[in-house]
């Protein structure tokens, strides 16, 4: 285990658990003492970055945050091509164990789909933690650098969903493909018929994914055969949300805590003792 740089050791509440969540975008870090989640820090995704970075990153967070080296900790990623470097930087935060998500760590969470291979880690969090909060069936909607839909069904089981170009994502690409495009702030217009170039890109992305989003739920209810609550996450679910027509929970920790359950069920026994 190396140094975290920061505060005084004295000062640091003790911290069972490191999460990470690796996305496209933006990685976050989530520290837990228990089931409680103490803090949460978010960094840019880098297109690429090397293990002294990773580390740098997670010891700035740990002193922001205020707690000390974590007993264990457990990564979601992804984005493989900086997996190894997040690795590698977490197994120098303490001497515990690093798990990461993917096929040979349990989860828990049964899988009645083609490919259980091919899920995301994020889906498989996300999954985790609305089925154990929210019960089942449930649905979460993700809005990221994609819009995923993940589907848990009556019996606690993946179902399956449905993975999309993010709100953001699609702004891009109209810029970028249309030479006399902007780049336009994220944000719904007045009104949906738009009167200038930015409002009718904001009603196209925004509006647009409002209208695919509330689409996109009526059809997974009716496939489902019953209505099931809704658990939205993701960097754009607090502005989304407000304008969906169908009746949402914001959660933006769903991630972290589905990474926490996954620990809890999936890690070998372990000792409890903290790495000071």
């Amino acid at each position: 285990m190396e140094h975290i740089t920061g505060a005084s050791r004295d000062a640091f509440r003790p911290c069972t658990l490191l999460a990470v969540d690796l996305g496209n975008t933006t990685t976050r870090l989530g520290a837990f003492l228990d089931e409680e989640l103490l803090g949460t820090w978010d960094i840019t995704t880098p297109a690429a970055l090397t293990a002294d970075e990773a580390f740098s990153h997670i010891s700035h967070a740990l002193a922001m945050l205020g707690v000390a080296a974590p007993s264990e900790t457990i990564l979601a990623s992804v984005v493989p091509s900086l997996t190894d470097a997040w690795r590698t930087a977490l197994s120098r935060v303490c001497e515990g164990r690093v798990y990461v998500v993917g096929p040979g760590l349990k989860s828990g969470l049964r899988m009645r789909i083609d490919d259980p291979s091919e899920v995301g880690a994020d889906r498989v969090a996300d999954a985790v933690a609305a089925r154990d909060a929210y019960g089942s069936p449930v649905v979460v909607v993700d809005l990221g650098t994609t819009t995923n839909i993940e589907v848990i069904d009556g019996d606690g089981a993946f179902a399956g969903g449905v993975i999309a170009p993010g709100v953001a994502l699609g702004a891009r690409s109209l810029a970028a493909a249309a030479a006399r495009l902007p780049v336009i702030e994220l944000r719904a217009p007045a009104s949906v018929i738009g009167r200038n170039t930015r409002a009718a890109m904001q009603s196209g992305v925004v509006l647009g994914e409002v209208a695919r989003v509330d689409g996109l739920l009526d059809a997974v209810m009716a496939e489902l055969g019953q209505e099931a609550p809704v658990v939205i996450t993701g960097d754009g679910a607090s502005g989304l949300a407000p304008l969906l027509a169908h009746a949402v929970v914001v959660d933006n920790t769903l991630t972290l805590r589905g990474l926490y359950r996954i620990w809890a069920h999936g890690a070998v026994p372990r000792s409890r003792k903290r790495c000071d």
